[in-house]
């Protein structure tokens, strides 16, 4: 395991090698999961690419912190990681709330971006109402309370029917993040808005969603997609909101394409 110091707290973190001159994609976790939903994209992608992916702050095993978070916590957390490693013009993939951390990477450090790969995420995700409503459920009973919930918009039908030994993991998954950092993390989501910032972005970005995403449905990213110039836009079939986990075959045909397109498969 990989750990280092960074924007004043401890980050949990995987660097993949690969041979020189090939470039680094950056993946970026989810409420309420960590960086094993990445596990079977990763394992498509490793050789091609240097992987660098990481728990954020508040989730698996990266320190707590101080909550309540805003997203430029998260985001300086990343550039820290990446400061650290060296890293400059990068690939970031971001899954919901890594979606709105790749954006606020981007407004603040776009040295450190080459391209956007915003999955199943917004400019702006949920209402404020929405978020203190979530953050009151999980004071009274805790991620259990919401567990149900969170799956039904996770998983397809068919995964939960036919696929019951790795729903019961990924539950697993999210019901052990610390409530500390998930309900820093909810209230970083109520705050974030970027809906100005997405018009500026300026780096070749494509938007990814799953066909029946409860969280982010296909109309909010495709609204997103809207905002950002020259962006792309993809649906993938019988997925939810983490298609990295459901269909990660699809999702990584999907990103290796959009490389392709912009010729992103050396190293700036």
């Amino acid at each position: 395991m990989q750990f280092v110091s960074s924007n004043g707290l401890t980050l949990h973190y995987q660097l993949i090698g690969a041979p020189e001159g090939k470039p680094v994609l950056v993946f970026a976790n989810s409420l309420g999961t960590d960086l094993r939903i990445w596990r079977d994209v990763i394992l498509r992608l490793v050789g091609d690419f240097a992987i660098v992916t990481y728990d954020m702050r508040g989730h698996g095993l990266s320190d707590i912190g101080t909550a309540p978070y805003s997203i430029d916590d998260h985001t300086a957390d990343l550039a820290g990681l990446l400061d650290y490693l060296e890293v400059r013009n990068a690939v970031i993939c971001g899954l919901s709330v890594g979606g709105l951390v790749a954006q606020g990477l981007y407004a603040a450090r776009p040295d450190l971006v080459r391209a956007l790969i915003l999955c199943d995420t917004a400019h702006k995700i949920g209402s404020a109402e929405m978020w203190v409503a979530r953050i009151a459920a999980l004071e009274q009973g805790g991620i259990e309370a919401i567990a149900d919930g969170v799956l039904e918009k996770w998983f397809t039908p068919p995964f939960h029917k036919q696929r019951r030994d790795e729903l019961a993991g990924y539950r697993n998954m999210l019901t052990r993040q610390a409530i500390g950092g998930y309900i820093g993390t909810c209230a970083a989501l109520r705050d974030a808005d970027f809906t100005i910032e997405a018009s500026r972005i300026a780096v070749p970005t494509i938007c990814i969603v799953g066909d029946q995403d409860g969280s982010t449905p296909p109309e909010v990213v495709l609204s997103l997609a809207k905002l950002i110039p020259r962006s792309r836009y993809e649906v993938i079939k019988d997925a939810g909101h983490i298609p990295c986990v459901e269909q990660p075959e699809a999702l990584t045909a999907v990103i290796r394409a959009f490389i392709d397109e912009f010729q992103l498969g050396e190293k700036a």
